[in-house]
């Protein structure tokens, strides 16, 4: 696909959506009670995943048990049918090691880890279907799973994928964007400035990287928002079902 195809002259995307406008974006919590301490599901677009976390909770080893916190350990599980072409996917792939560890920093350092020494919290991330902007839908999901499941962090991480056509910014990218243009992954936390997480795949001029970056900053505050509603519908719902009992 030609560079020229992914933004029409007319100011359209493949999708149809203008440089500016997010994909569907759809969230739930608490969608595995009876399996794990916390649990969500994330759709961006046509890229879902679930997420799971178990703990605070001893270690199984003492090599992972930290006297000054608690440690994040991600094991990510992407399924053979989540990308057209039907593969099965090692966790040794340079792509998943490199998500992997990009997770476990974000959350070690957003989490209280303080709070609860010599603990492991294991989250376990599976990717069910990819149309770009995985790396954002997956902390996302560990937001709000860690959310469900008690764990204090100082604030949301709200995520997002950015890219530049030419000179044009793109927002929330779908995968046959991500294939042409370069990808920037950006978390925020809350309704700060202060970033979470930066991963830039490829190159990008450094003079467009300011106004880039302000765009996604402005998309994860509309993410922690839509984040939040379903976190206070939910807890709506179990306060309402309490008073009933």
């Amino acid at each position: 696909m030609s560079r020229m195809e992914l933004y029409s002259p007319e100011g359209l995307r493949i999708d149809g959506r203008r440089w500016n406008e997010l994909r569907r974006f759809e969230s739930r919590i608490n969608t595995h009670p009876n399996s794990c301490d916390g649990s969500s599901y994330v759709e961006q677009g046509n890229t879902k995943v679930i997420c799971m976390v178990q703990g605070p909770m001893e270690p199984s080893s003492r090599s992972q048990a930290d006297s000054a916190g608690a440690t994040i350990e991600v094991n990510l599980s992407v399924a053979s049918f989540s990308t057209f072409e039907r593969k099965k996917r090692s966790k040794s792939e340079k792509r998943m090691v490199e998500m992997k560890a990009t997770l476990e920093r974000t959350f070690q350092q957003s989490v209280m880890c303080h709070l609860y020494p010599r603990t492991l919290i294991s989250i376990d991330i599976h990717v069910l279907a990819q149309d770009g902007g995985l790396l954002a839908s997956m902390a996302n999901a560990v937001t709000l799973a860690l959310i469900d499941a008690g764990v204090a962090m100082y604030d949301y991480v709200s995520c997002i994928s950015v890219g530049l056509h030419d000179q044009t910014p793109l927002l929330d990218l779908n995968g046959l964007e991500e294939q042409d243009i370069s990808t920037l992954t950006i978390g925020v936390i809350g309704k700060t400035e202060k970033l979470a997480l930066l991963m830039l795949e490829d190159k990008m001029p450094l003079d467009h990287l300011e106004s880039t970056l302000g765009i996604a900053i402005a998309a994860t505050h509309r993410i922690r928002d839509l984040m939040d509603d379903e976190v206070r519908k939910h807890g709506n719902l179990r306060s309402s079902k309490l008073a009933k009992n």
